[in-house]
């Protein structure tokens, strides 16, 4: 199932994209592998991850997060941190 994922990297910068196989593109973006922009800022730790059902989806949502500035960006990464919390009781 196609998703859509953040990374942080080692710096604490965000990185956003997607993939059909997340535990892969995980290891693909620590190998330096990846993206050129996590190969420079690795290792890499997953924050975030929001299912599609599709990949035009998931390319689509891709492209909304990485429009949002980083304050909305880690408000995201919080909210779905929480309803996991929430989920784990």
């Amino acid at each position: 199932m196609p998703c859509v994922y953040i990374v942080r990297c080692a710096d604490g910068s965000l990185y956003t994209g997607w993939t059909t196989d997340l535990d892969r593109r995980i290891a693909q973006h620590n190998a330096g592998r990846g993206a050129t922009y996590t190969r420079l800022h690795r290792p890499v730790t997953l924050v975030y991850r929001e299912d599609a059902p599709d990949r035009g989806t998931a390319m689509r949502r891709e492209l909304a997060i990485k429009k949002l500035d980083r304050p909305r960006k880690e408000r995201l990464i919080a909210e779905r941190s929480e309803r996991a919390g929430h989920d784990a009781t």
